[in-house]
């Protein structure tokens, strides 16, 4: 591992995992935890599903999603491995930050939540998320995307004073959101700087830092991985593995080299530019496998 911010990143390589391996719960489902993925729109429900499921080829135990009503019935039949509910929503088809009590239920015993994928209101977001993340468990782990990150961009306190495990997977542009200016050529030193000012685990474009200075690279990553829900498979891996029991830096550096790899194995058959992401989706539980 490396140690703090006087250090360079340690590469990810499969014999860096092989050394920090994953738990490997025992029993049934429950012993792999349950993820809740919040997000969607009436215009991207897909979002949802392609983290939904990466979170199972993960190795989650249990999902649950949890969508725009108009679009519930048929993600819950595209995903049939899931449970499905639906969420109040705006006219403009986004959900709404008047959060149903079902959905604080769900959040308050879920292992791992991860708010995001496919939400395209920044307001309705931040409402959402005050509301979701007050009522989780403190031990719960938090993945936060998308448009989830731009909530807490406004509002830092999202997260703050809250015993949660959380894990941030920004793109580019949602970085320079959260950074208030350019990431820069060093994404690490970005990285490392929005972990420490929230307290938790980033996943920025292969750089991966901890809160207390501890930073990754994953350098197998290539062009194809910039497809159109790529980043919705990633944040579910990262929230399948944190459901396994896997911490959040641990988490992150599996997930950030199981997406890239995956990606990898889809090159020879589609090109490098040429796969999509829900068949990333369908390499992500060969590729930890084999590591």
């Amino acid at each position: 591992m490396p140690s703090r911010s006087d250090t360079p990143p340690a590469v990810i390589t499969p014999r860096l995992l092989r050394e920090w391996p994953l738990p490997d719960p025992q029993g049934g489902k429950e012993s792999r935890g349950t993820v809740l993925v919040i997000g969607g729109s009436r215009v991207t429900p897909g979002a949802v599903l392609l983290a939904g499921v990466a979170a199972l080829r993960a190795g989650a135990g249990r999902l649950q999603l949890a969508v725009t009503s108009s679009t519930a019935t048929a993600l819950s039949i595209a995903v049939p491995e899931a449970k499905v509910v639906g969420l109040p929503e705006t006219d403009a088809g986004s959900v709404s930050g008047e959060v149903p009590d079902h959905l604080l239920e769900l959040a308050a015993e879920a292992d791992v939540l991860a708010v995001g994928p496919g939400l395209d209101d920044v307001e309705q977001t931040a409402r959402l998320m005050r509301a979701v993340l007050g009522a989780a468990a403190k031990d719960a782990a938090v993945v936060l995307d998308a448009h989830a990150l731009g909530a807490l961009s406004r509002d830092a306190g999202l997260l703050a004073d809250r015993d949660l495990r959380a894990v941030l997977t920004p793109n580019l542009t949602e970085a320079e959101i959260l950074l208030g200016r350019g990431p820069g050529e060093d994404l690490g030193a970005a990285a490392r700087e929005l972990a420490a000012r929230h307290r938790a685990v980033v996943s920025l474009y292969g750089h991966i830092a901890a809160p207390d200075g501890r930073l990754w690279r994953e350098e197998s990553g290539d062009a194809g991985l910039g497809t159109s829900g790529s980043g919705d498979v990633r944040a579910g891996i990262v929230a399948g593995l944190l459901g396994r029991g896997a911490e959040p830096a641990q988490a992150a550096c599996w997930g950030a080299f199981a997406h890239a790899v995956s990606g990898q194995r889809l090159a020879p058959r589609y090109g490098r530019t040429g796969f999509l992401a829900r068949e990333l989706v369908d390499e992500v539980a060969y590729t930890i496998a084999t590591v």
